[in-house]
Protein backbone atom coordinates (compact mmCIF):
# COMPACT_ATOMS: atom_id res chain seq x y z
CA UNK A 1 0.00 0.00 0.00
CA UNK A 2 1.37 3.66 -1.05
CA UNK A 3 0.12 6.81 -0.21
CA UNK A 4 -0.21 9.96 -2.43
CA UNK A 5 3.40 10.22 -3.32
CA UNK A 6 3.81 6.60 -4.15
CA UNK A 7 6.10 5.76 -0.95
CA UNK A 8 4.69 3.03 1.56
CA UNK A 9 2.47 3.62 4.18
CA UNK A 10 4.50 1.34 6.53
CA UNK A 11 7.73 2.69 5.31
CA UNK A 12 9.94 3.76 8.31
CA UNK A 13 12.07 6.33 8.42
CA UNK A 14 15.88 6.21 9.03
CA UNK A 15 18.48 8.74 9.70
CA UNK A 16 22.38 7.08 9.30
CA UNK A 17 25.22 9.41 9.84
CA UNK A 18 27.66 6.47 10.13
CA UNK A 19 28.25 2.89 8.52
CA UNK A 20 24.49 1.84 7.44
CA UNK A 21 25.80 4.38 4.56
CA UNK A 22 28.33 1.78 3.31
CA UNK A 23 27.13 -0.31 0.59
CA UNK A 24 28.62 -3.28 2.00
CA UNK A 25 27.60 -2.83 5.46
CA UNK A 26 24.12 -2.40 2.94
CA UNK A 27 24.20 -5.31 1.36
CA UNK A 28 25.29 -7.07 4.85
CA UNK A 29 22.37 -6.12 6.66
CA UNK A 30 19.24 -5.36 4.45
CA UNK A 31 20.53 -8.25 1.57
CA UNK A 32 20.50 -4.81 -0.68
CA UNK A 33 21.40 -1.57 -1.44
CA UNK A 34 19.22 1.35 -0.25
CA UNK A 35 18.21 4.74 -1.64
CA UNK A 36 18.31 7.59 0.65
CA UNK A 37 18.67 11.40 0.53
CA UNK A 38 20.74 13.97 2.41
CA UNK A 39 19.24 15.14 5.61
CA UNK A 40 21.03 16.81 8.69
CA UNK A 41 20.31 16.70 12.56
CA UNK A 42 20.94 19.29 14.98
CA UNK A 43 21.30 19.19 18.81
CA UNK A 44 23.82 16.56 18.56
CA UNK A 45 27.71 16.02 17.83
CA UNK A 46 29.62 13.17 16.68
CA UNK A 47 32.13 11.09 18.51
CA UNK A 48 33.58 7.42 17.79
CA UNK A 49 33.27 4.28 19.39
CA UNK A 50 35.32 1.55 19.67
CA UNK A 51 33.61 -1.60 18.03
CA UNK A 52 34.29 -4.94 19.32
CA UNK A 53 31.93 -7.28 17.68
CA UNK A 54 33.40 -9.03 15.03
CA UNK A 55 30.75 -9.25 13.06
CA UNK A 56 29.83 -6.08 13.04
CA UNK A 57 33.55 -5.17 12.40
CA UNK A 58 33.39 -7.53 9.26
CA UNK A 59 30.51 -5.59 7.30
CA UNK A 60 31.49 -2.17 7.86
CA UNK A 61 35.42 -3.15 7.74
CA UNK A 62 36.32 -0.91 11.07
CA UNK A 63 36.35 -1.00 14.44
CA UNK A 64 35.82 2.53 15.12
CA UNK A 65 32.20 3.77 14.21
CA UNK A 66 30.48 7.42 15.09
CA UNK A 67 28.22 8.28 17.82
CA UNK A 68 25.55 10.94 18.37
CA UNK A 69 25.79 12.66 21.87
CA UNK A 70 23.47 14.84 22.94
CA UNK A 71 25.21 18.76 22.30
CA UNK A 72 23.05 22.00 21.67
CA UNK A 73 25.53 23.83 20.73
CA UNK A 74 27.40 21.19 17.86
CA UNK A 75 26.78 22.22 14.30
CA UNK A 76 24.73 19.74 12.12
CA UNK A 77 25.60 16.32 11.56
CA UNK A 78 25.19 15.24 8.35
CA UNK A 79 23.62 11.91 7.03
CA UNK A 80 21.21 9.91 5.25
CA UNK A 81 17.91 9.43 5.05
CA UNK A 82 16.38 6.15 4.01
CA UNK A 83 13.32 4.48 3.79
CA UNK A 84 12.85 0.94 4.96
CA UNK A 85 10.38 -1.93 5.88
CA UNK A 86 9.68 -2.87 9.47
CA UNK A 87 11.62 -5.86 8.98
CA UNK A 88 14.79 -3.94 7.51
CA UNK A 89 14.60 -1.13 10.48
CA UNK A 90 14.55 -4.81 12.92
CA UNK A 91 17.53 -6.05 10.88
CA UNK A 92 19.41 -2.49 11.60
CA UNK A 93 18.88 -3.15 15.44
CA UNK A 94 20.19 -6.49 15.24
CA UNK A 95 23.39 -5.00 13.42
CA UNK A 96 23.76 -1.85 16.19
CA UNK A 97 25.69 -2.74 19.14
CA UNK A 98 24.39 -2.40 22.80
CA UNK A 99 26.11 1.58 23.05
CA UNK A 100 23.51 2.74 20.46
CA UNK A 101 19.72 3.13 21.29
CA UNK A 102 17.53 4.22 18.60
CA UNK A 103 15.26 7.50 19.02
CA UNK A 104 12.73 9.61 17.04
CA UNK A 105 14.08 13.00 15.85
CA UNK A 106 13.27 15.85 14.33
CA UNK A 107 15.42 16.46 10.84
CA UNK A 108 16.49 19.42 8.97
CA UNK A 109 14.12 18.08 6.44
CA UNK A 110 11.02 18.65 8.69
CA UNK A 111 10.87 14.65 9.03
CA UNK A 112 10.93 12.49 11.74
CA UNK A 113 13.27 9.80 11.33
CA UNK A 114 14.17 7.30 13.86
CA UNK A 115 17.94 7.85 14.80
CA UNK A 116 21.09 5.64 16.94
CA UNK A 117 22.37 7.54 19.69
CA UNK A 118 24.70 6.99 22.21
CA UNK A 119 23.01 4.88 24.86
CA UNK A 120 24.61 5.95 27.67
CA UNK A 121 24.40 8.91 30.27
CA UNK A 122 26.75 11.82 28.90
CA UNK A 123 30.24 12.19 30.33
Amino acid sequence: MTDETGRATDAQLLFSYGTLRQESVQQAVFGRLIEGRDASIVGYSQEWLAISDPAVIAASGSDRHPLLVPDPTAPPVPGTVFELTPAELAAADAYEVDDYERVQLPLDTGELAWVYVFAGSPA
